[in-house]
């Protein structure tokens, strides 16, 4: 006699005024069961998912959707509210926007075990920092106090799952939940909802770009392309057999290290040229509170990197590596002159602190960055124009506005944007807001912003992970040939041994705010000497064979 689904998804559509994004889709997902929901940016995978419990205002939907053999597409909002966040638990992609920004956030989780699980004052407090302790977030109930700005990305996803697993769910629609961990954390993650489903048979509906990761945890996977569902079945015949060609497109789209970067060693020149950046002995410093009445009379100090040594030559690719919390995002930001640092920092041989505004103003349109997630980096009340345009009115007063138009064109079509546009097409194009291009076409503007100034060297802060896989390799292929047409260096912060395998000469991983290990890529990453390097690249859920140079 076989068992009904948890869930059952029968012709589901979804349609927002009139125009259906999602073309009735079929599948099920028994309780303990995992099934990731697969397919590039647009392909109604994340609709599909939170319009189950619509979550989406302004969308139509019909179909089925049984969980318990209730029709969610059918129920009144009160029966929705009561479902939503008890039986059915959400982990959103970017905790940032999720999580309250007023409230701490051990209060968020407490407000959850409150209203679903009914828990008094009592337990309440104990719950809250067993739950932050599960997720491996180190000093939980110094971090329940902490305000979500005050956490690091990995660290408010990690309060996210918390929040999610509080009401211990029958199941679990995660969107992306491990797109800001590190790999060791998302091993953490993966073994945490792993032993939260053997302990109450959860099921977990897994939407991701992420394909080793799905590799990795699910038991099966259901392929979308453009709101059609082409493909499901088992993990391991769906991966080592794909019958549709969207399919065979998406696991052929894991970065290569191009040719070009096979040799690593320091090219030969008859003037040798200064690195483009430089830094010995480097370290940052944060004051923090003390616990107790210490606190009333002095601050503490932490030391987010010590004594870090560097020196990025010009047309040349380091790779920072480290554990979410290893310092390397401060290092970058040291490194734009967005911190105070002690010991010696140079861009182009000159010094960041003690330079006059006027030789800082310069220094700064020569280092730029691109940061995760293009969305929060780009203004929403601002034009395509006013966005790639805005460096030039700061650091190129002299162009007239024209003279700013066409640079700004010039930019984004070196990037793969307005090709081929011209004329009331091209005016359109740049009259549009960033909430109407895609996540790729997002990363491409911010990196046309960054370019249009003609900087030297470029920040690239984790510039992949919010990207599907064949956008993520559209992206780093872009970057590569930018790099040897215009001699650019690239600062690359990265958890992602994939894209640094695809994109570094020399790399330099960082291990609780100091470097541990430095060299060329390929003696870092096929014999990494130092413990920490081995267990990150242990870690590593890419499934990644160094020797593959293709």
């Amino acid at each position: 006699m076989s068992r009904t689904p948890l869930l059952q998804v029968e012709d589901f559509r979804v349609a927002f005024n009139g125009r259906h994004v999602v073309h009735g889709i079929n599948f099920s997902l028994e309780a303990g069961e995992k099934l990731a929901l697969v397919g590039e940016s647009g392909s109604g995978k994340t609709v599909s998912a939170l319009s189950l419990l619509r979550l989406l205002d302004a969308a139509q939907v019909t179909g089925r959707a049984l969980l318990n053999g209730q029709n969610l597409t059918q129920m009144s909002e009160g029966q929705l509210r009561s479902i939503r966040g008890g039986e059915v638990a959400c982990i959103f992609q970017e905790p940032m926007t999720a999580l309250n920004p007023l409230l701490k956030v051990g209060d968020q989780i407490a407000e959850v075990l409150s209203l679903k699980q009914g828990l008094g004052p009592a337990l309440l407090r104990q719950t809250v920092l067993d739950l932050l302790a599960q997720t491996g977030l180190p000093e939980p109930e110094q971090r329940a106090r902490a305000y979500p700005h005050q956490l690091s990305g990995g660290q408010r996803q990690r309060v996210m799952i918390a929040m999610a697993l509080a009401s211990r769910p029958k199941l679990l629609i995660a969107d992306e939940p491990t797109t800001a961990l590190d790999a060791s954390l998302r091993l953490q993650m993966l073994a945490l909802l792993a032993d939260m489903q053997r302990q109450t048979g959860m099921a977990v509906l897994l939407i991701t770009h992420d394909l080793p990761l799905v590799q990795r945890f699910a038991d099966r996977v259901a392929v979308m392309e453009a709101g059609h569902l082409v493909e499901q079945g088992d993990v391991v015949n769906v991966f080592s057999r794909p019958q549709h060609p969207y399919t065979v497109k998406l696991l052929d789209s894991r970065p290569q290290r191009g040719g070009f970067l096979q040799n690593s060693s320091k090219p030969e020149s008859v003037t040798p040229q200064p690195p483009t950046v430089s830094c010995t002995e480097l370290s940052v410093s944060y004051p923090t509170s003390l616990p107790g009445l210490k606190g009333w009379f002095k601050s503490g100090v932490f030391q987010a990197v010590r004594n870090a040594s560097l020196a990025l030559e010009p047309g040349r690719t380091l790779g920072v590596l480290g554990d979410s919390g290893s310092g390397k995002s401060t290092l970058a930001l040291a490194v734009l002159g967005l911190l105070s640092s002690q010991g010696q920092l140079q861009v182009n041989g000159v010094a960041w602190h003690g330079a006059s505004a006027l030789v800082q103003k310069k220094l700064r349109s020569k280092v730029q960055v691109v940061f995760q997630d293009p969305f929060s980096a780009l203004s929403p009340r601002m034009t395509l124009l006013q966005i790639v345009g805005e460096g030039l009115e700061i650091h190129r007063p002299e162009l007239s506005p024209v003279q700013r138009r066409e640079r700004v064109v010039e930019a984004l079509q070196e990037v793969g944007l307005l090709e081929g546009a011209e004329g009331e097409e091209q005016h359109m194009w740049l009259q549009r807001y960033p909430h109407e291009f895609s996540g790729g076409q997002r990363q491409r503007i911010a990196i046309a912003r960054a370019l249009v100034v003609e900087p030297e060297l470029l920040v690239l802060d984790e510039p992949t992970s919010a990207l599907d896989v064949t956008i993520q390799k559209q992206v780093i292929e872009m970057l590569l040939s930018l790099q040897q047409k215009r001699g650019l260096s690239y600062l690359l912060i990265t958890h992602d041994v994939d894209v640094v395998w695809a994109m570094a000469h020399d790399v330099m991983v960082m291990q609780a705010g100091s470097v541990v290990e430095s060299g060329p890529a390929e003696q870092v990453l096929t014999r990494p000497q130092h413990p920490s390097t081995q267990q990150l690249l242990a870690a590593s859920l890419v499934g990644l064979s160094l020797t593959d140079t293709a």
